[in-house]
């Protein structure tokens, strides 16, 4: 299947296009510039394949969990353009897509997978997933929480079991910091961030499952409602 995904839920921006078997990618790290980087990486990709959005079969993008400032951008480039082609869009998840790549990584097939990236605030975006002949399954379900009720949910799974951490709350909390440094059974594969080349697997599941949508229903996944954000010195 031909397939064009986009992400942008964290600071990281990419694209990935699928075609005839072939995979093409970009990924950067630029936070505050997705808008402008975007649209230049998605031109990149289809001009590298010499094809046009006419010949892709499928829209995928990151739906979230992430920033909400990151997945509108998104949400908002994926319905423009399955609006100008009339294409299905498959919203796939950025901590499964991460998931999946640290098990593309793992030599440990028994080991769980945690991620949790930072959502601000004191608090994680988290999910556990266990490894499959076909990717991932999801142990625990997607979830924002503080790093202490992760790390309860963590050891309800039973001691001695092997996990892989992936993530930015693991560097960003001290308490998921110490947990994984301090458990002998817990690896990492420095997977950190969402990348769109690991979304196209997911997507073709989601459209094998009937999981697409129209461009006016696609939606994203913010798991709250709080918008995080800083004031400015000398800002009330």
């Amino acid at each position: 299947m031909n397939i064009l995904a986009i992400d942008t839920a964290t600071e990281a921006c990419s694209v990935a296009l699928q075609y005839n078997e072939r995979v093409i990618t970009r990924f950067e790290i630029c936070p505050q510039q997705h808008s402008q980087r975007l649209l230049p990486m998605v031109d990149d990709v289809l001009k590298e394949a010499n094809v046009g959005l006419s010949d892709i079969e499928l829209l995928a993008f990151g739906r979230g969990p992430g920033s909400f400032t990151g997945v509108r951008i998104a949400t908002g480039m994926i319905q423009g353009l399955a609006l100008g082609t009339g294409l299905k869009v498959a919203g796939v998840s950025t901590l499964e897509a991460m998931a999946c790549e640290a098990a593309t990584k793992s030599m440990d097939k028994d080991a769980l997978i945690a991620v949790a990236s930072d959502a601000r605030m004191d608090e994680v975006y988290f999910a556990v997933y266990s490894q499959t002949d076909k990717g991932v399954t999801l142990r625990l379900d997607e979830q924002v929480c503080p790093p202490a009720v992760a790390i309860e949910q963590l050891n309800s799974l039973g001691h001695g079991v092997s996990v892989i951490t992936a993530g930015t709350g693991w560097a960003a909390y001290d308490k998921l910091t110490e947990w994984r440094s301090n458990s002998a059974v817990a690896m990492s594969q420095e997977v950190t961030l969402p990348n769109a080349q690991y979304m196209l697997t997911l997507a073709v599941t989601a459209s094998e499952n009937g999981n697409v949508s129209e461009a006016v229903n696609v939606e994203p996944v913010y798991l709250r409602d709080k918008v995080t954000w800083k004031k400015l010195p000398g800002r009330e």
